[in-house]
């Protein structure tokens, strides 16, 4: 386990950089531009930047994400599937002590439902949650849940690409997740500070070891699309920068292949949950933690949900998210129905296309591309690409192609000349002139009707 983690050195590291000096800041942020990443010592650094060298933080972050990623975010929406749960996680609400909660694991025919609302909202991408509990949430139920939602087909499209997260598990059933054609398996580590993890885990989860041996597993099972994440918030944000990116380290040195997707939900309160964090995260400490990751693992997609609220998003999109979630809901089949219990608190409610909206008049590109996962651009080939910016190159041309479908298929306003408008003037920065006509060709038949194309 230490070759991920190695607590007395992230210690020692934070320790040896609490006042790190002006120039060697400069240097650190110097080297992060060149887009390779940063040691552990360097990271450790960048956490204990003063605010006087903040705006080169974010200057730096943004450059980085800009190069990589551009201007595209990529939209998803989670869906709850089964709140059934074994696990007495403090900070959860749908941890077991939650007696006053009526549980509810989805029929297939109420998974059919809310993957019509959700298609018909204009999602192409889920994300898939469930409560880890061996009798209700077996591997043959989520397996036959993917299936069924794959299957699903509506005048406005279908889902493209199906994310899971399911508890930590063994490599046959991460072998049944591959052979179901998911895209990425995520899994929280929650928090890298051992002795936490296990005061706030009662159940199955509170197996530190399981836990954080789980990626290696699936890897083995052969899932090579790969999303870790932290609940900022639970123990000291440095500790746990350090700790996500000693384990992308790990990944990538083993592998050859780190993270597809890194996650960073803050804690939140929910109805039930009495837990008070002692390591609270400022948004100002968000938006550093976001620019420091963006800066150690540049070739990871960043993930931001519905837990911030809109301003705080915003300002994270430019400084290193590139994947978010719109509409979310976090109740078990919750879309289309009156809010009930969910599993925290969010903070922003807006619909889809106000989202949308908003980045657009921001100047960013919405997109629900799933292309790479159609191509098998995933795991090392996947890499191959991102870790040189090269895959800038793809995510463009299809993020254009994905939010030309939606314009034609969810919108009427003003809202569909500002997008077409936005493609013109995207479509038009593609400097291979090949690429450029192909998405332009492809954009015309969108046009006509036709759907699903990409590059």
């Amino acid at each position: 386990m230490k070759a991920i983690i190695n607590e007395s050195k992230i210690f020692e590291i934070l320790k040896a950089s609490s006042q790190p000096s002006q120039q060697r800041i400069k240097q650190v942020l110097e080297k992060a531009k060149e887009k390779k990443g940063l040691s552990l010592e360097e990271v450790g650094l960048l956490v204990n930047i003063s605010d006087r060298d903040l705006e080169g933080l974010f200057s730096a972050a943004y450059g980085v994400k800009n190069e990589i990623y551009g201007e595209r975010l990529v939209f998803f929406a989670p869906l709850y599937v089964s709140d059934y749960c074994v696990n007495d996680c403090e900070y959860c609400n749908f941890h077991l002590c939650n007696r006053e909660l009526k549980r509810k694991r989805l029929t297939l025919e109420e998974v059919g439902e809310q993957t019509e609302f959700l298609i018909n909202m204009g999602h192409k991408r889920l994300l898939l949650e469930f409560g880890e509990d061996p009798e209700h949430n077996d591997i043959d139920y989520v397996t036959s849940v993917i299936e069924k939602i794959y299957s699903i087909r509506t005048p406005k499209g279908n889902i493209r690409r199906l994310n899971v997260n399911i508890a930590a598990t063994t490599v046959e059933n991460y072998r049944r997740l591959k052979a179901a054609h998911i895209g990425t398996y995520q899994l929280f580590q929650e928090t890298y500070h051992r002795k936490t993890y296990e005061s706030l885990h009662h159940g199955p989860k509170a197996d530190y070891q399981r836990q954080i041996t789980a990626h290696t597993r699936a890897f083995s099972a052969g899932l090579d699309d790969l999303g870790l994440g932290v609940l900022f918030g639970l123990y000291d944000w440095r500790f746990e920068v350090l700790g996500i990116v000693s384990h992308a380290q790990y990944m990538d040195k083993k592998y050859g292949v780190g993270p597809h997707t890194i996650s960073v939900p803050r804690f939140q309160y929910a109805q039930t949950v009495t837990f008070k964090p002692q390591y609270p995260v400022s948004e100002r400490d968000f938006l550093k933690l976001i620019a420091i990751l963006r800066l150690a693992v540049p070739y990871t997609g960043m993930i931001i949900s519905t837990r911030e609220r809109p301003e705080i998003r915003r300002q994270a999109f430019k400084i290193g998210i590139s994947q978010a979630s719109a509409a979310s809901r976090t109740t078990t089949g919750g879309y289309g129905k009156a809010k009930v219990a969910e599993q925290f608190t969010l903070q922003d409610e807006r619909s889809l296309e106000e989202v949308i909206r908003d980045i657009v008049s921001q100047g960013f590109l919405p997109s629900f591309c799933t292309a790479c996962y159609r191509r098998g651009r995933t795991g090392a080939k996947f890499m191959q690409l991102s870790k040189p910016g090269e895959i800038h190159n793809f995510c463009r041309p299809n993020g254009l192609l994905t939010f030309a479908e939606y314009l034609q298929d969810f919108t009427t306003d003003g809202l569909r000349t500002k997008g077409q408008e936005l493609i013109q003037s995207y479509l038009n920065k593609i400097q291979d002139a090949s690429l450029r006509q192909a998405t332009f060709e492809r954009l015309e038949k969108i046009k006509q009707g036709e759907r699903d194309l990409y590059i």
